[in-house]
């Protein structure tokens, strides 16, 4: 009886998964070729990242998926920031489009932008690539990230730099951090739950449920001048650890495989 009912949920999850990734195929052929357009009259892309915002939302309205969000008081609407987040589905980028009340840019991995419209997208709104089998090119884009960040623009990484399938967060990239301290702005902690619930890295199987997510403060990286970089990226690994909860919302002996 457990082995059927078991198999009855993992067929409803996959059909969650079909039904979701019809959705997101079409959405980012619709809206994705409209952020392209938009920014042929419109090159600094403010429409086009409202666009994505309209993606985003509509993702999350397919599948019915609530989000919680705590901690946006801490954050100045008036200041620039980079957002670190922790990273366990692709379902994060949604939640941070729909979450931050911010206009932001990405620092992502370069093959995103080698997706066919979702790339174009990506590309024409400025979002920054990383190579990260090129160490030189690497080297130019984080360069050009904290050029961004110290002009006035917000920026999101995943200092895991990948979607990760641990418990644990992953250990933080240098690269990312180089180029937080370089650009001077705070570095805003931010904790996502919820998503590896609903969709793993790796699995096809969706299974809605609620997400929530917790902003910490802002941490100024002038308080660490003269001291490592480590020290910074240790404390902003330990405010998204403190928040992050791996087994939200169902705990761990029910969680998403």
């Amino acid at each position: 009886m457990h082995k059927a009912m078991e198999g009855n949920r993992r067929g409803v999850w996959l059909a969650y998964g079909l039904w979701f990734h019809f959705w997101l195929a079409l959405l980012t052929l619709i809206l994705g070729t409209a952020i392209i357009i938009s920014t042929l009259f419109q090159p600094q892309g403010t429409l086009g990242r409202r666009l994505s915002r309209v993606w985003a939302r509509l993702l999350l309205k397919v599948l019915g998926i609530s989000v919680t969000v705590e901690g946006l008081e801490r954050l100045d609407p008036g200041r620039t920031y980079v957002f670190a987040a922790n990273h366990r589905s692709q379902f994060d980028i949604f939640v941070l489009l729909e979450t931050l009340p911010y206009d932001f840019g990405w620092v992502a991995k370069k093959s995103l932008f080698q997706i066919p419209i979702f790339g174009q997208a990506l590309g024409r709104l400025g979002n920054v690539s990383i190579d990260r089998q090129n160490l030189q090119d690497a080297i130019k884009s984080l360069n050009h990230a904290a050029y961004l960040i110290q002009g006035g623009r917000s920026l999101v990484v995943f200092p895991e730099g990948t979607r990760a399938t641990s418990r644990e967060l992953l250990p933080f990239k240098k690269g990312v951090f180089i180029m937080a301290l370089k650009g001077g702005q705070p570095i805003v902690p931010v904790s996502i739950s919820g998503t590896m619930a609903i969709q793993p890295r790796g699995s096809l199987h969706v299974r809605p449920g609620p997400i929530k997510v917790v902003i910490s403060p802002p941490i100024d990286p002038r308080d660490f001048r003269g001291r490592p970089k480590e020290e910074v990226m240790a404390a902003v690994y330990q405010a998204i650890a403190d928040h992050f909860d791996p087994d939200y919302p169902y705990g761990p002996d029910n969680s998403h495989s």
